[in-house]
C-alpha cells in the first residue's frame, strides 16, 4: 500500500513517479468538528431545513479560503454564521447578501496587558436588507441605485419629493438613493450625497483607518479599482447603497423580526469603533460543544495564519 506521504517512488524502468501528497489544515479540520457535532447539526437543521448542509459546506469554504478567519476561535466562528443561517442569508462574499467580518478586538488580560483578538462578526451587506424586506409581504417595491451628475433635478425639502428625472452629463457618481413603496400606497425616499456617505463612514465605521480622510473617501466612489474587500474602503459604494437602505427603512419602513436583528448586528458594529473587552467580564460567545484537536496535520504542516495588527483585520474589511 503506498504511503501518501512517503518520497516519489522509483519505477522498474527507471522513471520517477510523483506522489501527490494532500495537505490537510488542522484548523479547518477543528472547524468541521465543531460543525459536524451533532447539537450544531441540528441548530442549523431547526433554521434552514433541507438547505442545512449546502450551508455548512459555505462556512467550510469560507473559512477555507480566509486566514483571517482562521485565526478566529472555531466556536465563534459557527455562532456568527449560525446568525445569517437564522435570517436564511448566504454567506458567499460573492452574492453580497451577508458577510463574516474579523475585528481585533482589544482583550484585557489578568495581568493587565492588553492584547489584540481576532474576533468573527456577522454583517448583513445591502442585498441582504432588500431581501428581508421583501419577505415581510408588506413592500410593494424597493429599490435602490448610484445616481450619476445630472440626474438629480429637483429636491423638494418641504415634501420630500426628489426628481431624479435629470439628464446624465457624466459617469461621475453623485449619490444614492432608496425608495419604497408599501401596500397601503405609502411610498418615501432618501437621497444622499457621497459626501454625506465619505462623512458617515468616516464617522461611523470601524473599518476605516483614522488618517483616512473625508476626501479620500470621497475619491473611492468613483475608482475603478476592483477590490476584495466588502468595506467602505474595498466597496465604497456597496457600502453607501446598504447605509441609504438602512437608514430610510429604519425611520420610516416596515421592520420584520428579523430585520430589526439585522439592524441590531450593524448598530454593534459602528457603535463598537473602539471595542473594548475586560477579560475577567467579556461575555463570550460559546456553543455548547466539546471537540477534540484533529491530529491530521501532515509531516510538514502550513504556515499558521497571522492576525493583522489593525482594526478591524485586513480581510474583508468593513
Amino acid at each position: 500500500m503506498n504511503n501518501p506521504n512517503q518520497a516519489p517512488a522509483q519505477q522498474g524502468n527507471g522513471q520517477t513517479t510523483a506522489v501527490t501528497e494532500r495537505r490537510v489544515n488542522p484548523k479547518v479540520e477543528l472547524l468541521k468538528s465543531v460543525l459536524h457535532a451533532p447539537s450544531i447539526q441540528e441548530q442549523f437543521a431547526n433554521v434552514l431545513k433541507d438547505h442545512k448542509d449546502a450551508f455548512v459546506t459555505s462556512i467550510i469554504d469560507l473559512y477555507n479560503s480566509d486566514s483571517q478567519l482562521q485565526a478566529c476561535n472555531p466556536n465563534q466562528v459557527v455562532a456568527e454564521a449560525l446568525k445569517a443561517a437564522t435570517m436564511n442569508l448566504p454567506i458567499n462574499r460573492a452574492l453580497g447578501f451577508a458577510y463574516i467580518v474579523v475585528f481585533n478586538n482589544s482583550v484585557k488580560q489578568p495581568d493587565g496587558t492588553w492584547v489584540k483578538v481576532p474576533t468573527p462578526t456577522f454583517v448583513p451587506g445591502y442585498k441582504g436588507y432588500i431581501q428581508l424586506a421583501m419577505r415581510t409581504g408588506q413592500y410593494r417595491t424597493i429599490n435602490a441605485d448610484l445616481v450619476y451628475e445630472g440626474e438629480v433635478r429637483k429636491v423638494n425639502k418641504l415634501t420630500g419629493e426628489i426628481a431624479f428625472d435629470g439628464e446624465r452629463t457624466s459617469d461621475k457618481v453623485a449619490g444614492y438613493f432608496c425608495y419604497f413603496e408599501l401596500l397601503n400606497g405609502f411610498a418615501k425616499t432618501l437621497y444622499m450625497t457621497v459626501h454625506d456617505m465619505a462623512s458617515y463612514a468616516k464617522r461611523y465605521s470601524p473599518s476605516v483607518k483614522k488618517e483616512t480622510t473625508i476626501d479620500q473617501l470621497e475619491k473611492l466612489a468613483n475608482t475603478s479599482v476592483v477590490s476584495k474587500k466588502v468595506g467602505w474602503e474595498g466597496n465604497f459604494n456597496d457600502m453607501a447603497l446598504k447605509t441609504v437602505i438602512r437608514r430610510l427603512l429604519s425611520k420610516y419602513g416596515y421592520l420584520s423580526i428579523e430585520m430589526q436583528g439585522a439592524m441590531a448586528a450593524d448598530d454593534d458594529t459602528m457603535n463598537n469603533r473602539d471595542m473594548v473587552l475586560d477579560g475577567a467580564n467579556a461575555q463570550v460567545i460559546n456553543i455548547d460543544t466539546t471537540f477534540e484537536p484533529v491530529n491530521t496535520a501532515p509531516a510538514q504542516s502550513p504556515a499558521p495564519a497571522t492576525a493583522a495588527s489593525e482594526e478591524p483585520a485586513d480581510g474583508p474589511g468593513y
